[in-house]
């Protein structure tokens, strides 16, 4: 088995990128999902509900405190990364994740495009803007099996927004790997339980727009099944680090013995 692709993005929900390599530790990879955006409630923005945030790509200078938000190209706003006071934000009315305002020009940005007043929150050193578990993964045979179950062609891997795709398993066989460990690159991970997808996998991964039933295709050859919050479409797995380390694109997943 063999890392094919590494997918973060530094603000949560927007458009993912594709590093070469990452560096893993217990609270996900770094860089990853380190800030996120809050309605006036504290709760998450996630593209579940707000799809305008998909076309736009965060850079994070973490060297120099600078965060940049890029559109078609453009740097739309960027700004010196100052914490200000604590605030937890809201995951789905199941979790909060703590960490700190940053204030600066996003804010007006994306209250502006998303119509509603939005602030923007870097995360603490306890775990960053994940949902569940720090790492994720799906094999690229279980995207096959949904391209042959769905008979649409073509579907954008990027929809999943995982973390680690790797090559080489069966169709889903990721869903059997739960507490197993494995080495891959300098690092140790544990798989963990079936990621219940929603309808963000529904949204274009260029712009947002929802155009592919993602959930009826899934569940047209899985049916719907058990997860962490009940039955639902599962697709791709959760997992954890167990070591730091470098995971580096055409690295070996190799599972260790128990």
């Amino acid at each position: 088995m063999k890392v094919t692709r590494l997918s973060t993005t530094a603000v949560k929900g927007f458009q993912i990128n594709h590093p070469h390599s990452i560096e893993v530790t217990e609270r996900g990879a770094v860089g990853d999902r380190e800030f996120f955006f809050v309605d006036h409630e504290n709760a998450l923005v996630s593209i579940t509900k707000e799809g305008a945030l998909v076309s736009l790509f965060a850079q994070y200078d973490a060297n120099n405190a600078t965060l940049s938000i890029i559109e078609n190209g453009q740097v739309v706003a960027q700004g010196s990364v100052n914490e200000g006071q604590q605030q937890a934000g809201n995951f789905f009315d199941a979790w909060d994740v703590e960490g700190n305002l940053i204030a600066g020009p996003w804010d007006e940005l994306i209250s502006e495009r998303l119509g509603k007043k939005v602030r923007l929150i870097k995360t603490s050193k306890g775990r960053n803007g994940s949902d569940v578990e720090p790492l994720s993964l799906v094999s690229s045979a279980s995207i096959k099996a949904l391209e042959d179950s769905a008979q649409m062609g073509v579907i954008d891997a990027r929809r999943f927004r995982m973390l680690i795709q790797v090559d080489g398993t069966g169709a889903h066989e990721e869903d059997t790997w739960a507490d197993q460990e494995f080495s891959v690159g300098s690092a140790i991970i544990r798989a963990g339980g079936p990621v219940k997808r929603c309808v963000a996998t529904t949204r274009n991964p260029d712009s947002g727009s929802v155009d592919l039933k993602t959930l009826k295709l899934i569940g047209d050859y899985r049916g719907r099944q058990e997860s962490r919050f009940g039955l639902g479409f599962n697709f791709g797995i959760y997992a954890t680090c167990l070591q730091p380390g470098l995971i580096t694109v055409g690295d070996e997943l190799i599972k260790l013995a128990t």
